[in-house]
């Protein structure tokens, strides 16, 4: 009878591989558990609320007014709105002005509403409407 050494290494050194793969996972859940404790408050995990665009919004000059396109979407409860305004060193205060603007007539609607505004390389407002929930607790940069 002729024994063969050595075959089932690669067997043993995926099985420790696995192990040591779950060890770390159990140690990280473990770390953020700790962080939360640190806080005082519980609070979940999020991997992204955003859900794919219901409708979209683009200021031009052909476009109906921001108020009217508003009005003329369904009334849903669930539906959430995002403005995103990007603007450039020139254009800042316009776009702050137009951005005011539209949350001022997103006001008057029952659409739960976000404002993300950034600096980039040229001028844009948009909106979406989408059946995401935005976080509860949003902060504003300026």
């Amino acid at each position: 009878m002729i024994n063969r050494f050595g075959a089932g290494w690669q067997l043993i050194l995926a099985d420790l591989a696995l192990i040591l793969f779950l060890l770390t996972l159990a140690a990280l859940a473990e770390s953020l558990d700790a962080d939360k404790a640190l806080d005082g408050e519980t609070t979940r995990l999020s991997l992204g609320t955003e859900a794919p665009v219901q409708a979209v919004y683009r200021a031009g000059p052909e476009v109906m007014p921001f108020a009217n396109w508003l009005a003329s979407q369904p009334s849903d409860p669930r539906v959430s709105l995002t403005i995103y305004a990007r603007y450039t060193p020139e254009d800042e205060a316009t776009i702050w002005q137009q951005t005011r603007a539209m949350v001022s007539a997103a006001s008057d609607y029952q659409f739960r509403f976000r404002v993300v505004v950034t600096a980039g390389t040229s001028s844009d407002i948009s909106a979406s409407l989408a059946y995401d929930l935005p976080s509860e607790a949003q902060t504003r940069v300026r």
